[in-house]
């Protein structure tokens, strides 16, 4: 019987060359990278570049110390970045993939929140079931319920039974076919001088990929996420789950 393989089994052999021919094929590759760095920079300006527009609800959420509204979220700062953290009413624990990119916001917001930047997780779960979680994975970062509230429902990462039902609900622009009562996502808001609130962008699915530092750091790697084997992140699991057993086995 074959074994499907493991994070510990060893790649396909590559062709090992001299120093000159290595040199020569990484300058090759160099030049990709390059590009990409440019395009990178060219969306980025699109992306500063986007219109806007008004905010004009006024939503309330339930924090640590009670009752907040969304201008409220932005503290003394002029932008806000909300991550959509998938915890539903009732569950037990958030979702592995945001909890994976949820160990990476405390150590970046200690610098970008010196940037005019206000942070903060919103789920619909409720208050209790948020602090639980939060207080089980060591997390310190500003976290919200909006239970009850059309937040997430607005700016589309929470659907109902019957949206699910229809076996597409419209995520990421329509552009996704992921059919779940709760997705991840990622919105920014501006306060201008008046304190008027105005969504400036959000972004889904794939387009949080350039937020989770650790896949960066496997892409680095010759076996990538998992070797280009789908699904690419079957290794994933809530960081107090890991041990050396699961982690050798799960990717395959």
């Amino acid at each position: 019987m074959n074994q499907k393989p493991t994070l510990n089994d060893p790649i396909p052999v590559h062709p090992v060359v001299s120093h000159a021919d290595w040199l020569a094929a990484r300058k090759e590759l160099l030049k990709q990278e390059k590009e990409l760095t440019r395009l990178s920079d060219r969306v980025n300006e699109a992306r500063r570049a986007l219109p806007w527009e008004k905010v004009a609800t006024n939503y309330i959420f339930e924090g640590p110390d009670g009752k907040t509204t969304l201008v409220e979220l932005f503290g003394t700062k002029r932008q806000l970045i909300i991550y959509h953290f998938m915890l539903a009413p009732g569950w037990e624990e958030g979702c592995v993939g945001c909890s994976h990119l949820a160990d990476h916001f405390d150590g970046a917001r200690r610098h970008f929140e010196q940037a005019d930047v206000s942070f903060v997780a919103v789920s619909r779960g409720t208050l209790p079931e948020l602090e639980a979680f939060r207080k089980r994975m060591g997390w310190t970062f500003h976290w919200v319920s909006s239970y009850g509230a059309d937040f997430n429902a607005d700016y589309g990462v929470s659907f109902t039974p019957g949206q699910v039902a229809t076996g597409d609900v419209g995520y990421n622009y329509g552009t996704s076919k992921s059919v779940y009562e709760e997705l991840p996502g990622i919105s920014v808001f501006y306060r201008d001088a008046e304190g008027n609130i105005h969504h400036t962008y959000s972004a889904y699915s794939r387009g949080l990929d350039i937020l989770v530092g650790s896949l960066r750091f496997l892409d680095l790697t010759p076996k990538g996420r998992c070797d280009g084997k789908e699904p690419e992140d079957s290794w994933l699991r809530h960081h107090d789950k890991y041990d050396n057993a699961t982690a050798a086995s799960c990717c395959h």
